[in-house]
């Protein structure tokens, strides 16, 4: 685990193996950030002409590496890339200094300590400059046992970060530097659930992860068992669970605060393994099915988050806990299962399990009468499609509602859009034998599991529903913050909605 200090030290006297500084892409070539300000005095002012020589352009993400300069301690400069220079009198985005804490921290692994000297202009930069940093850190090797690659460079991730500007003594960046901590720790706990093997992470074991943790962290938890399932009428889980040895869970996670005035409910899919049930998936698709717990992975982080900082909310985190295999004991196409709200639907494709789970998630979760509900789920590759693989789709029964949700996603640097519930897409899951089936029209699939998801919403009750189909698992290479597998999308986004109901600031 990485570990972040903010330091009042100066560049050329901090013992560390580099010093990170920020490029940007000027009109007429790189410009050096502000907080490399030492560094360009030792080069005489001309440290944007010898990156340049060297080939920086200041592009986002670019990683170039350097000398450092005689009288410094560090032997390496690690200059990354910050995108376009700002205007005049504006200051760089939030996201582009946690995507170039990313890149450098990434560049970096297997160092013991690296200082970096990015632009703070307050102290929300220095908690971007943090996030990014410990996100980009992030590694997942509990499988690997060779302690060094190819080279006899060590792997793991970079062991410490020191925020050179930072203010150790004022309580705003320190308040900063800790939520971004919590907030990644928790970040990259999701990360290594998806990451996972499904091997050794079924059902049981994820709800035996969440009891560890909700009783680190003062949550309460109560983990609904086969038996409990069963009584319960929660037909949609069980009937997803019903082919696989390994029986389905339903976690509830319920965090509160004595001085919150709202509640809200996070309900995520678990799905640890999805082979498509009866309805197998094809050869080529079934490599990286043990993502499709990513939505639980995040709800599972937002609220331990949450309880970290002790934000003023109540917050209940559903986990709809299954493995979706192919049996004897399967559910079929054709089957009808009873829902836990009492509908009944006819299955015509058991690859479209996760909507079953998050229907008797949602039920339950609505029983409660929260203000609003968010669930979250790896849900339909129409929803990729649509959007490609870094942005998620948001649906919602109120439109201010998913408005305030592709705001906030914006504002934590999760690309987010806002997609619709067409009314006449509701007729095409009409059943002859059932309520509702659970396939509809082909066309707009990620908008039909939408309109199936909004039946089993109580009535009254504020929804929306993120599909992080694209985003959830990276199987391209890492860039910025991001790490290749899972990425822990809709964490931040959940977290920040928690702050904000909070703050008053969400309707």
């Amino acid at each position: 685990m990485t570990a972040l200090t903010l330091s009042t030290a100066a560049a050329p006297g901090l013992r560390a193996d580099a010093i990170v500084i920020g490029v940007a892409k000027g009109a007429k070539g790189p410009v050096v950030a502000p907080g490399a300000e030492a560094l360009d005095k030792a080069y005489d002012g001309r440290l944007a002409g010898v990156l340049e020589t060297l080939g920086a352009s200041g592009g986002e993400g670019e990683v170039t590496k350097l000398p450092a300069p005689t009288g410094f301690k560090a032997p390496l400069v690690v200059a990354v890339g910050l995108g376009a220079e700002p205007e005049k009198d504006a200051e760089y985005s939030a996201e582009a200094l946690r995507k170039a804490a990313g890149a450098a921290a990434r560049a970096l692994a297997g160092s013991k300590k690296a200082a970096f000297a990015l632009p703070l202009a307050d102290a929300a930069d220095a908690g971007a400059v943090a996030e990014g940093a410990l996100l980009g850190a992030y590694s997942f090797d509990a499988y690997k046992d060779n302690a060094k690659d190819a080279k006899g460079n060590a792997k793991g991730p970079l062991g410490e970060v020191a925020l050179l500007g930072g203010k150790p003594r004022d309580k705003a960046y320190k308040a900063a530097v800790e939520r971004a901590t919590a907030l990644t720790e928790e970040l990259n706990r999701a990360r290594d659930l998806v990451n996972t093997p499904p091997n050794d992470l079924n059902p049981e074991a994820f709800a035996a992860v969440a009891q560890v943790a909700a009783k680190e962290h003062g949550i309460k938890v109560q983990v609904f068992d086969e038996k409990a399932l069963q009584k319960g009428g929660y037909g949609g889980i069980l009937g997803v669970g019903a082919g696989s040895a390994a029986g389905p869970r339903l976690v509830k996670l319920s965090y509160t605060h004595s001085k919150a005035k709202k509640h809200l409910a996070f309900v995520g899919k678990g799905i640890t393994y999805d082979s498509g049930g009866i309805s197998l998936k094809p050869a080529g698709h079934n490599e990286t099915m043990k993502c499709d717990m990513s939505g639980a992975a995040a709800v599972f982080a937002a609220v331990v988050a949450a309880a970290r900082l002790g934000l003023e909310v109540n917050v209940t985190g559903w986990l709809a806990l299954a493995e979706n295999m192919p049996s004897g004991s399967a559910t079929r196409p054709g089957d009808v299962l009873r829902m836990y709200s009492g509908k009944t639907v006819e299955v015509l494709n058991t690859d479209a399990e996760g909507r079953l789970v998050l229907a008797d998630a949602l039920w339950a979760a609505s029983e409660e009468k929260p203000d609003a509900i968010v669930d979250v789920a790896t849900l339909t590759g129409a929803m990729v499609l649509a959007l490609g693989n870094r942005t998620f789709g948001v649906m919602a029964n109120d439109d201010a509602f998913r408005t305030a949700i592709v705001e906030a996603a914006e504002e934590v640097g999760e690309p987010s859009w806002p997609m619709p519930l067409p009314e006449h897409l509701r007729k095409g899951m009409d059943s002859p034998t059932a309520d509702l089936a659970n396939m509809g029209e082909r066309m707009g699939g990620g908008l039909v599991a939408g309109i199936f998801l909004r039946e089993f919403v109580g009535e009254g009750i504020t929804w929306a529903h993120l599909d992080i189909a694209g985003p959830a698992f990276n199987e391209q290479g890492p860039f910025g913050y991001t790490p290749k597998g899972g990425t822990g999308s809709g964490v931040r986004t959940l977290v920040r909605l928690a702050e904000l109901t909070a703050a008053g600031d969400l309707g």
